[in-house]
């Protein structure tokens, strides 16, 4: 929504204050089309070539998170807790033959069933069964684990953040690629040098519509999208992190109560359950089971 009401306001104001200051949009209205032409075209070519297939198909994936955020609200931060709850719980109190039959087939699993948001990441899926199999495989340094856990972090958190950095270059790019619309321009505008200044006068303002279009889709937009998809990956990665919280809590030999007690103080405050309904959450699982 915000998105939205910003987009709004960046084309009121800016096209409102020209119009308040005595502008007139004949100019802007006949030259755009063959600006953006030149420029937004230029800038999707050098964004292909830039960047792979799966970098570009991810991008147009993810432009729907710009306005709904990210995918794991405040909910689903309270189901990773209580799945890891039940997973330490069950390694702690009935041994590694009975956690191993969810860890090695989660998709079939009565635990990871109760949670399908979480099953359907594979890589929540992946990072939660290899690190408890690292741990059932004798595998308990908390540090040698939390070790490995975070280079697994920092190399998807690299992956998924390469739209953001694509489109960051795109941004950067744009104010250039405008100045090369506007060259154009200038180099027609002096092959017309015979002709009367007012004509002049005109072909010189279209050609510096490239320059303005340039700075303002840069500024404006692309580089706010990109800014906004970064903030994204950043909060959808402490959704990982508090996995590598718990889990390395429970390898100090923490009580699983303690462990997700631990994650709980690294969810974001907007989506933070409270220590009560945590609690509640918990016993409505032991409950169930």
């Amino acid at each position: 929504m915000f998105q939205i009401i910003g987009v709004v306001v960046v084309f009121a104001m800016v096209f409102g204050g020209f119009t308040l200051a005595g502008g007139h949009f004949e100019v802007i209205i006949h030259s755009a089309p063959y600006e953006m032409m030149m420029i937004m075209g230029a800038a999707i070519g050098a964004f292909l070539i830039g960047n792979s297939g799966k970098t570009v198909m991810k991008t147009l994936k993810d432009f729907g998170k710009l306005i709904s955020g990210p995918k794991w609200k405040a909910k689903d931060y309270t189901d990773l807790l209580t799945l890891l709850y039940t997973l330490t719980k069950t390694m702690k109190t009935k041994g590694v033959i009975a956690l191993e039959q969810h860890i090695e087939n989660p998709h079939d699993s009565a635990i990871f069933q109760e949670y399908p948001k979480i099953l359907k990441d594979h890589f929540a899926t992946d990072f939660i069964c290899d690190t408890l199999r690292m741990m059932t495989m004798n595998l308990e340094d908390p540090h040698q684990v939390e070790d490995a856990m975070e280079k697994q972090l920092e190399k998807h958190h690299h992956e998924a953040a390469e739209p953001a950095h694509a489109l960051q270059n795109m941004a950067d790019a744009l104010p250039a690629l405008g100045i090369v619309a506007a060259v154009l321009g200038i180099i027609k505008t002096m092959g017309a040098i015979t002709e009367p200044p007012e004509y002049l006068g005109r072909m010189i303002g279209s050609a510096l519509v490239g320059t303005f279009l340039g700075v303002f889709l840069a500024y404006g937009f692309v580089g706010p999208m990109s800014v906004r998809l970064k903030a994204v990956y950043d909060e959808e990665a402490i959704f990982y992190k508090i996995i590598q919280n718990v889990l390395v809590s429970h390898l100090h030999g923490n009580a699983a109560q303690i462990s997700v007690e631990i994650g709980r103080g690294s969810i974001p405050s907007a989506a933070q359950p409270s220590f009560m309904e945590l609690e509640e959450a918990i016993n409505n699982v032991q409950a169930a089971a």
